[in-house]
């Protein structure tokens, strides 16, 4: 949402908007000069921003998926009936005459997404990104070349726009791809989808829609998952696939590995970020990198240069005596796949986890997954349910999650004690975990390191 409210906002819109909670992105928004309320208030938005003169002419509101329909705000908007669309809507109509490359999957789409808008700055291609995250390399979520600065119709666009493809609500299927990429199929959302056969359906229909003489890419474990029919190229870190990675090692704290390719292997390349699961998601850009002919010399400066998105295995303090990590790792593979990397890359060092669960439905679908994901931390906190959207569900608590878990070292704990807990602990590494507002604890926890661990 952010990124769609900077593009209107460097266009020369004004634009407002809601959020839940402020956080340091909230502030850079309003620094930008886009005013936001925090407050759930639809007189607000009648006295403030005298939403009775707004018009299907002159206004466009745009709504994420996450905001309940029973929002007072909404409600009003609606009522008035006024142009409002979903945010994948808007983001459809601005790619519409693009070549657009989307990223779609449960896991991995903002890392291979800014990767992928990496690799074509780096090689001198003018792109565009709407992203999920803040791309470290940029400071930002959302890339603009200079024609879509530019832009006053409709006409194609010379430039590539990189977007991320969201699943949720089947909102991916508002976009028309020059190049998709499939990056995984894990069973998630089934809230709104209701068994992972509809989700496979809804992914194959993505698959279907990239436009004609484009390119689909698509991890190799989730090929068979897919009624898609036409050709694509595959992708793996552990099959042999089109595009796969081997040799892989860690040196250094990097990993070193090859790109095999159709057309030649990439030998000993960098990545400049941690976690093998990004190593993963490198393949998958190359591949894109590849379809977009550019040379192996661009790909491989920008693997190494690549610094990652915030919330994505993201170093928060890195010293001799303490590491503590950072990540969204809200579904109990994306929990695996950040636990794993880090036991592998700290072996023998006791690794400490917090986690916020998200969603009441998703810790009541995936109860048992995200137990055994989490029990592969040395010691475990688990902070209440993130709510967004949802009300309480009976009997889906943290403590339900607690109780499915093997581990001893594990305990609840509220978010007013939670410094004070780690403050008690002898940390070696630290990982914060979940998509709620855990992220609110970054700044202050790693305060508290740096002054413990000198």
């Amino acid at each position: 949402m952010s990124a769609l409210a900077r593009f209107f906002n460097a266009m020369g819109k004004e634009v407002s908007g809601y959020d839940k909670t402020r956080t340091p992105l909230t502030d850079e928004l309003e620094a930008e000069g886009i005013k936001i309320h925090f407050e759930e208030n639809a007189n607000q938005l009648k006295d403030k921003l005298n939403v009775q003169n707004w018009t299907t002419e002159n206004s466009l509101i745009v709504y994420t998926p996450a905001v309940p329909k029973s929002h007072s705000e909404y409600v009003l908007i609606n009522d008035l009936g006024l142009n409002i669309k979903k945010r994948a809507e808007v983001l459809g109509l601005l790619t519409e005459q693009a070549h657009t490359i989307a990223v779609a999957g449960t896991h991995g789409k903002t890392t291979t997404s800014s990767l992928i808008a990496h690799i074509l700055r780096t090689a001198g291609i003018d792109c565009s990104a709407f992203l999920g995250g803040i791309t470290k390399n940029y400071n930002t979520n959302l890339l603009l070349s200079s024609d879509l600065k530019l832009r006053t119709s409709n006409e194609e666009l010379r430039t590539p726009i990189v977007v991320e493809a969201d699943e949720y609500d089947r909102s991916f299927l508002t976009l028309h791809p020059y190049i998709a990429v499939i990056t995984s199929l894990d069973a998630d959302h089934l809230d709104i989808y209701g068994d992972k056969k509809q989700m496979d359906e809804a992914y194959s229909k993505f698959a279907s829609q990239v436009k004609s003489g484009g390119k689909l890419i698509v991890n190799k474990n989730v090929e068979d998952h897919l009624s898609y029919v036409g050709l694509y190229s595959s992708y793996s870190i552990s099959k042999v696939a089109d595009f796969y990675a081997k040799n892989i090692k860690i040196e250094n704290g990097s990993y070193i590995y090859d790109i095999v390719t159709p057309d030649a292997v990439l030998e000993k390349v960098t990545l400049g970020l941690p976690g093998l699961h990004n190593v993963e998601n490198s393949v998958a850009a190359t591949a894109v990198a590849f379809q977009m002919k550019i040379s192996s010399e661009n790909i491989r400066k920008a693997l190494k240069t690549f610094e990652g998105a915030k919330r994505r295995f993201d170093y928060q303090v890195k010293n001799d005596r303490v590491v503590y990590i950072d990540d969204y790792a809200h579904h109990p593979e994306e929990l695996r796949a950040c636990i794993s990397s880090v036991k592998q890359m700290y072996p023998g060092k006791k690794v400490t986890g917090i986690f916020q669960p998200h969603l009441y439905t998703r810790t009541r679908d995936f109860a048992d997954g995200f137990a055994e994901s989490l029990d592969l931390l040395d010691e475990c906190i688990l902070l209440d349910i993130y709510p967004a959207r949802e009300l309480p569900i009976e009997g889906v608590t943290s403590t339900m999650l607690l109780n499915k878990m093997k581990s001893k070292n594990k305990m609840l704990c509220s978010k007013s004690e939670l410094l004070n807990e780690l403050n008690k602990r002898k940390l070696e590494v630290l990982l914060t975990l979940g998509a709620g507002d855990i992220d609110t604890f970054v700044e202050p926890i790693k305060k508290e390191l740096l002054k413990k661990y000198n």
